[in-house]
């Protein structure tokens, strides 16, 4: 995986760089998401991969503290903001469970996702499961887009207040619902734009 600065080329002729990560939000939230790292590893998460910036392409005398190295941890503490909240950042976890039970309290301890993934071979567990799966999209066997225009985008609970919606689906959503009504989606009620 590449980190880094998308203009950070070795010759101008080059060109720009595939990268996987860019920088956080500022230098404050890279800090914050490190510092969570660390205290889950001092907990007893066991990390699978740690990158360095040493590996990431920058631009000379580049500042890079709003940037993160990628990492991936097995079984963060439950009392760890990564095992319950989206870290924004090249931050995954794995975490190990026994029953369908553990499973499904695994993936809704955060009280709900934008998109999920379960992933199995037998699609009577995987109708069986999806249901119970708090997340606006469940994929099965593979990442859901959060940003596919041709479907509803949207949250549970305060994290997101309405569904995205794009192409076809936004003009439906404004022009052709109800007035009043709720739009796909969890959108608020609207009224129709004369």
């Amino acid at each position: 995986m590449r980190t880094g600065h998308p203009l950070a080329v070795e010759h101008p002729e080059d060109a720009l760089p595939a990268l996987d990560f860019g920088p956080l939000i500022n230098a404050a939230k890279a800090k914050e998401l490190g510092d969570q790292v660390v205290e889950a590893i001092d907990r007893g998460a066991v990390p699978l991969h740690r990158a360095t910036l040493a590996d990431g392409r920058f631009l000379p005398g580049q500042d890079t503290s709003a940037y993160l190295p990628p990492v991936t941890l097995l079984n963060p503490p439950p009392s760890s903001p990564l095992f319950h909240a989206e870290p924004f950042g090249p931050v995954d976890t794995i975490v190990l469970v026994d029953t369908e039970a553990e499973l499904l309290a695994a993936m809704n301890a955060s009280n709900g996702a934008l998109v999920a993934t379960l992933s199995t071979d037998d699609p009577d567990t995987y109708d069986r499961l999806a249901p119970h799966i708090r997340a606006f999209k469940v994929g099965r066997g593979k990442p859901r887009s959060r940003g596919d225009r041709e479907e509803l985008f949207g949250g549970f609970g305060a994290s997101w207040h309405g569904a995205f919606v794009g192409g076809e689906l936004l003009v439906r959503a404004v022009t052709e619902g109800p007035a009043g009504e709720r739009a796909p989606g969890n959108f608020p009620a609207y009224q129709l734009i004369p």
